[in-house]
């Protein structure tokens, strides 16, 4: 295998989790279940600080994990083909997909949400730079929930870790100009 190909292979078998992490900010703007616009920490602080902040809602965390488990669906789908069977880590006719797509789409968002924590703890504002956790902690999440039930060669992760980096920065800076996201991080 290329290395192009095997870029292209790690970016795709992580299609669902960037799904899912995207997600948010856009049924945000969207105004899409806006009765789930509710914190996941409710209001609530530990030691006089916002737990995870306001903007880390149960909309967020439903939906963008049915999002990545539809990118995964959709995975399931286009594996019929050569193209998509030769660029799969995955046989994902051999796998069970909801679980698949639930572990990686909500270990992405978890990992957000995680990392929102000790934000807060280091009097971090929601929206403001923390390099390089704001562009991989979604990578750490799905690591860890993947883990224990997928083997997952472990160059795949390094790999990840290192694309996501510079590609998260690129697509939240054209989110940010679109007014999607409210962050350029």
């Amino acid at each position: 295998m290329s290395v192009a190909y095997y870029i292209l292979s790690c970016l795709y078998f992580y299609l669902p989790a960037y799904f899912a992490n995207m997600a948010p900010p856009v049924f945000k703007k969207l105004g899409v279940l806006n009765s789930l616009y509710v914190p996941i920490d409710f209001g609530k602080t530990f030691r006089g600080k916002a737990i995870l902040g306001s903007h880390k809602t149960w909309r967020g965390l439903i939906l963008g994990t049915l999002t990545g488990m539809s990118v995964a669906w959709l995975q399931l789908f286009l594996y019929k083909f050569p193209f998509f069977q030769k660029i799969s880590f995955l046989d994902y006719n051999k796998i069970n997909i909801l679980f698949f797509g639930f572990l990686i789409s909500f270990g992405a968002v978890f990992g957000d949400v995680f990392f929102s924590f000790f934000k807060r703890r280091l009097n971090i504002k929601p929206g403001r730079r923390w390099l390089p956790f704001d562009q991989i902690d979604y990578i750490i999440g799905s690591f860890l929930f993947l883990t224990p039930f997928f083997d997952i060669f472990p160059a795949i992760w390094i790999v990840l870790l290192f694309l996501t980096f510079f590609l998260h920065i690129i697509v939240n800076r054209i989110g940010y100009r679109l007014k999607i996201s409210e962050s350029k991080w």
